[in-house]
């Protein structure tokens, strides 16, 4: 089992925990530069614009946007097939959530701590500002995993591990993160289906290898 996904708040660290995890395993680290860069590669310019519009919007594009959602979960799809990936965002986990040798984990921390990081992160001294910015990444990522998925954000049962970074450190969220991984991978096999099952074509597969500097197809 190769593969896992990392979502999360905005200000809960998710991106730095993320990183941690994939360069201990070794692993390719998949965020939105390089989902958008496969989709550009593959043909799917309009991503950016898409996920970061809001539903007043997107109603008014119905076709497209299912025609994009369609695109990126045959993209994430074959990121996860290519495997050794940490996919941080872009809904990963719903796209995933039926394998059995994907795991999934939501990051969280308190709004207050989430609003201090920002601020500090980008020189912001207006608090209300700071937290208005806050609220409004975190109304865009779940207006986009609610419409796209029909999943609830906060839905804690679609993860398979759930940290607070409030409570602990990046490095040990990192930490656990391996270690439920490596549970994972060694644990009794299911019938649900792995990502090996998973069927890419060709020029999709080609993209992915180059977006990830890697020919190889871990198993």
């Amino acid at each position: 089992m190769s593969v896992i996904t990392i979502s999360g708040e905005f200000g809960s660290e998710a991106s730095k925990t993320a990183r941690q995890v994939a360069q201990t395993l070794g692993y390719h680290y998949v965020d939105r530069v390089i989902i958008e860069k496969i989709l550009d590669e593959y043909g799917l310019v309009q991503f950016k614009d898409m996920y970061e519009s809001m539903p007043s919007i997107w109603t008014r594009f119905d076709t497209l946007r299912g025609s994009m959602t369609e695109m990126l979960n045959r993209t994430i799809r074959a990121v996860a097939r290519h495997g050794h990936v940490v996919i941080q965002g872009r809904g990963g986990f719903a796209v995933l959530g039926g394998f059995a040798d994907v795991l999934n984990v939501r990051i969280q921390a308190p709004l207050p701590l989430r609003v201090m990081r920002v601020m500090q992160r980008e020189g912001i001294t207006d608090r209300a500002q700071a937290e208005a910015e806050v609220k409004q990444y975190d109304r865009v990522r779940s207006t986009f995993v609610e419409y796209s998925y029909h999943v609830p954000w906060n839905n804690t049962d679609a993860f398979n591990l759930v940290i607070d970074t409030g409570v602990v450190p990046v490095e040990r969220a990192a930490d656990w993160i391996i270690q439920a991984h490596q549970f994972l991978a060694a644990g009794e096999t299911t019938e649900a289906p792995r990502v090996q099952a998973i069927e890419v074509d060709k020029v999709l597969a080609g993209v992915v290898s180059t977006a990830l500097n890697c020919t190889i197809e871990h198993d």
